[in-house]
């Protein structure tokens, strides 16, 4: 339906992008954004007899524009602020301890998420929380297993398992704690760090960023 308004912008040479009915045009000023506005907001309510979002539509700095969970710093694109709010909402809600399931099914149902997420956002230019990320959700599943084995000596037999020095592993697993706090122990740790995981076929959001942006690195 709108395809008659894609060849109205190319025909004005507008730098445009457009998905379903949200598009974002970009001009060179406030003066021109106006101008703009107002001419295809006439073509699209006489030529298209289509109505405006009038909420939605409005001339704002690249900087404050925001496109399909988008925005634009300087001259790099990255996620919004609110974006990011919602991918962690949704992190908590999969690892939430009150989530009765398996390990290895919240697993393989986090790292479904934490593809398709980064598949979408790896345009992103945004790398500075990427790391800090990946630590968070690691000490999340840390603290969805400590509930799961519940008694004193399921924690301290396990965290021996992992090869945790016994010392650790008693005064850690004997240990009264919340889980959180617990979570990020040093013989938590120990037991499930960053090769813990890796082996058990956790997705990094980081290294699927970096494979991304330099495939050759």
């Amino acid at each position: 339906m709108l395809n008659d308004l894609d060849q109205e912008m190319e025909s004005r040479r507008h730098y445009f992008a457009r998905y379903a009915d949200d598009f974002v045009i970009l001009v060179g000023s406030r003066e021109s954004g106006q101008r703009v506005m107002n001419n295809l907001k006439r073509y699209i309510e006489t030529k298209l007899k289509l109505n405006i979002n009038e909420q939605k539509s409005k001339i704002v700095p690249s900087t404050k524009a925001v496109f399909l969970g988008f925005t634009f710093a300087r001259k790099t694109i990255r996620w919004t602020d609110k974006s990011l709010v919602d991918f962690k909402h949704r992190i908590r809600e999969l690892t939430s301890r009150k989530w009765g399931v398996s390990f290895e099914h919240r697993l393989q149902a986090l790292n479904r998420y934490l593809r398709g997420w980064m598949g979408y956002y790896r345009l992103s230019k945004y790398y500075s929380p990427l790391p800090g990320l990946d630590s968070w959700i690691r000490r999340r599943l840390r603290m969805c297993l400590w509930k799961q084995w519940r008694k004193v000596r399921t924690k301290v037999r396990m965290l021996l398992k992992l090869g945790v020095p016994r010392a650790h592993a008693i005064r850690t697993g004997s240990s009264n704690k919340q889980y959180w706090r617990l979570s990020k122990t040093l013989a938590t740790h120990y037991g499930m760090g960053l090769k813990w995981f890796k082996d058990k076929g956790l997705v990094s959001v980081e290294a699927q960023w970096i494979a991304f942006h330099y495939p050759d690195g």
